[in-house]
């Protein structure tokens, strides 16, 4: 259900196309965890949790992971449609124990990944469903109510839909940092393939460049998968490096294959 990694193994370097994030992220979580005593200095708070907002594989998750690598903390992974409970109170119960855990850590990142699913704005139309997912965001609340701002716990939370969060969820005092992620420039999406071309065996001189150009629009992951599905066309081949027209035949299959579905009528939904 949840993921703990005691530190992570991903770094800044592993983090393509999010430059303004992580330097956002470096002041807002890393500063405050490894120099806390600027903020005892100037007699301030600094921030007790962030929320990331942005499409799905812009980054949230990775670059919430390589925060706890260099903070040296332990990384806590919830998916937030996983504290949705059909018994009462159990939702409630498993937030209060998340938190127990992450006093226990030395230093620890809670990441609730998906929180619209527990964090949409609140309303009463009696169901017991939804009266049980408000049991669950309001203990979430009261956990961010209830720990030291300068202690060493920090609460990221992802969604795609930031408009649908509670205000509640999102006043100062809980979340009071928001940090975008959207999709990557031309230089970010180069600097995407590369990394993931890092421990692949290539060819030299593949232009990068003209790869990202030809996947505008794309998320880290679509990039991943593009890698992925390069690697695989050398495989079918049978050799043991990876060539420039593989990861073109990859782009042509992975992107315009992808594109190809979303404009298909019967599939209109998805988008």
């Amino acid at each position: 259900m949840m993921t703990v990694e005691e530190k992570p193994d991903v770094t800044y370097n592993d983090v393509g196309g999010c430059k303004e994030q992580i330097e956002k992220m470096r002041e807002v979580v890393e500063l405050p965890m490894l120099h806390p005593e600027k903020f005892v200095k100037l007699g301030i708070d600094p921030p007790k949790g962030v929320l990331c907002y942005g499409p799905p594989g812009t980054g949230k998750t990775l670059l919430a992971r390589a925060v706890a690598n260099r903070t040296d903390a332990c990384f806590i992974r919830v998916i937030g449609s996983e504290l949705v409970q059909k018994y009462v109170g159990e939702g409630a119960r498993m937030v209060r124990e998340l938190f127990q855990m992450a006093r226990s850590k030395k230093a620890c990142i809670v990441f609730f990944d998906e929180v619209d699913a527990i964090g949409g704005a609140r309303f009463d139309d009696g169901a017991g469903g939804d009266n049980e997912v408000q049991r669950t965001m309001l203990e979430i609340v009261n956990q961010l109510d209830g720990f030291d701002a300068r202690g060493n716990i920090k609460v990221l939370m992802a969604t795609n839909r930031p408009d649908t969060l509670d205000p509640a969820l999102l006043r100062p005092g809980r979340l009071d940092r928001k940090v975008e992620f959207g999709l990557p420039d031309l230089e970010g999406r180069t600097q995407i393939f590369k990394i993931h071309t890092r421990a692949m065996n290539c060819e030299r001189d593949i232009r990068f460049e003209l790869l990202a150009r030809l996947c505008p629009n794309s998320t880290g992951a679509d990039i991943r998968s593009v890698c992925t599905e390069a690697g695989m066309y050398a495989i079918r081949a049978r050799r043991k490096t990876v060539t420039e027209k593989d990861f073109l035949d990859a782009v042509n299959k992975v992107i315009k294959g992808y594109q190809k579905f979303s404009a298909t009528p019967k599939y209109m939904v998805y988008n």
